[in-house]
């Protein structure tokens, strides 16, 4: 039964995300690149305050996954490198950390472009 009410709260935060999402593209004039860049600040904002941790204990996937998730972990790596570096490990950190999933990401971009051979418009 807890694996279910785990999958209920990571689907329920995960849409929960993805609904305002929607809501903001219709409702204002916000680009899908300016509610990116929202999201991310979001993020970054509650790693900061240290309030990120209580929502991924809750959520799960449902926050980590999404760009939300991305911006926390940028944060998190830059304030962990400031403590042990000083100053300029602050710079450097959110890239250490975020380093494994971007990498991966362009892999995978890459692999979908052999098989589909995308065409630009």
């Amino acid at each position: 039964m807890s694996i279910v009410l785990t999958y209920l709260s990571v689907f329920g935060i995960g849409g929960l995300m993805c609904s305002l999402a929607q809501i903001l593209i219709i409702k204002t004039k916000l680009t899908p690149a300016r509610i990116l860049v929202l999201f991310l600040i979001l993020g970054i904002v509650l790693e900061g305050l240290g309030i990120y941790k209580y929502i991924y204990g809750f959520a799960k996937s449902g926050i980590s996954i999404p760009i939300v998730g991305f911006g926390a972990l940028l944060a998190r790596g830059s304030i962990e490198m400031a403590r042990q570096v000083g100053f300029l490990g602050a710079f450097a950190g959110g890239l250490v950390k975020t380093a494994y999933g971007v990498g991966a990401a362009i892999v995978a971009s890459y692999l979908v472009t052999l098989i589909f051979s995308p065409k630009s418009k």
